[in-house]
């Protein structure tokens, strides 16, 4: 009955898309050129990393507000590395990057898993030590496209097949997720731990190594994210990615992720990045104010959360009254 109702909620959320990207196309034929969904793929390519990481978290019922800080860290250093060192190879900076994200994950998860923290506590104070840290490596200063060397800023201006390379590597990360919460183990046990983490305890699963893994592998996306970002606009600052994770947990939830915990599809955090950036690329070429750009995108998540909460009720009484039955 579950795989059915998420079934039909992502039934619908395509069939919204498409109907909004109908729209969006009468409005503007500009929209559905072969040059503008390259260019929207590309700037969603990063909300879905992120999106797919953020799932884990919320999934074992928790929050990382911590993820821009963790960009922009992971990000700057990169950059500061590369434009120090210009020969290293750009998979030297992504797996620096990925490191640095990794041990803000990890400082995270340590918090909640072992400090026993609240999520929301935890990332929201190391987000403001990420972020002071950016600022002081960086010493307040920028590090400029003309400081990156054409090889770090072509990580995420190549292309393979047509394809960008920021959309492969979304692929990649994808594939491997479906693999990992569908057929993993572990994977299977962080919904354990987020639907009943006392009965999850019981039957022999470590809460905390699964806590401390999501936060891990969030941090470690995060970091990814970073150096694939400051390629993107070739520029590094201080305060890259500020208020980013806010738009992360909005392609979460609509995407049908329930914020309680237990709930959440590889394919509905794909449609809801999707959603995310679609009305991020349409709004302006439909000439919407950036002002009702913010109200329109969280109405529509408000919706989503509504309908979230209703699907919710209808599964719990349809469970209620098979038990009467």
């Amino acid at each position: 009955m579950d795989k059915t109702r998420r079934a039909s909620r992502n039934l619908g959320l395509m069939a919204f898309i498409v109907g909004l990207s109908v729209l969006v196309q009468v409005l503007n034929p500009s929209f559905l050129t072969p040059e503008n969904i390259a260019d929207l793929t590309k700037n969603t390519a990063i909300l879905a990393i992120l999106a797919l990481g953020m799932m884990l978290v919320i999934i074992t019922r928790g929050i990382d507000l911590s993820i821009g800080a963790t960009l922009a860290l992971s990000g700057m250093i990169a950059s500061q590395t590369v434009a120090m060192w210009k020969d290293t190879h750009p998979v030297v900076a992504v797996l620096l990057g990925t490191l640095i994200g990794l041990l803000c994950g990890a400082a995270v998860g340590g918090l909640v898993s072992k400090g026993k923290v609240l999520p929301i506590i935890a990332s929201l104070g190391l987000m403001n030590v990420f972020r002071g840290l950016t600022f002081l490596v960086s010493g307040g200063k920028w590090v400029s496209a003309n400081q990156m060397p054409v090889s770090f800023k072509a990580i995420a201006s190549s292309g393979f097949l047509g394809i960008n390379t920021l959309v492969w590597i979304a692929v990649v990360i994808f594939v491997v997720g479906w693999w990992f919460v569908n057929w993993n183990r572990v994977g299977r046990q962080i919904y354990a731990v987020g639907s009943n983490p006392d009965s999850a305890q019981v039957s022999g699963i470590n809460n905390d190594r699964i806590l401390l893994l999501v936060y891990t592998i969030m941090g470690g996306l995060s970091g990814l994210a970073g150096v694939l970002w400051v390629s993107k606009f070739a520029s590094a600052q201080g305060d890259t990615a500020t208020g980013f994770e806010l738009s992360v947990i909005a392609a979460c939830v609509l995407g049908g992720v329930s914020i309680a915990g237990g709930t959440g599809t590889i394919s509905g955090i794909l449609l809801g990045a999707l959603l995310l950036g679609i009305l991020n690329n349409a709004l302006p070429l439909v000439n919407v104010s950036p002002f009702w750009q913010t109200f329109i995108q969280g109405t529509i998540i408000l919706v989503a959360v509504l309908i979230n909460a209703l699907v919710k009720r209808r599964g719990i009484r349809a469970t209620m009254q098979k038990r009467k039955i």
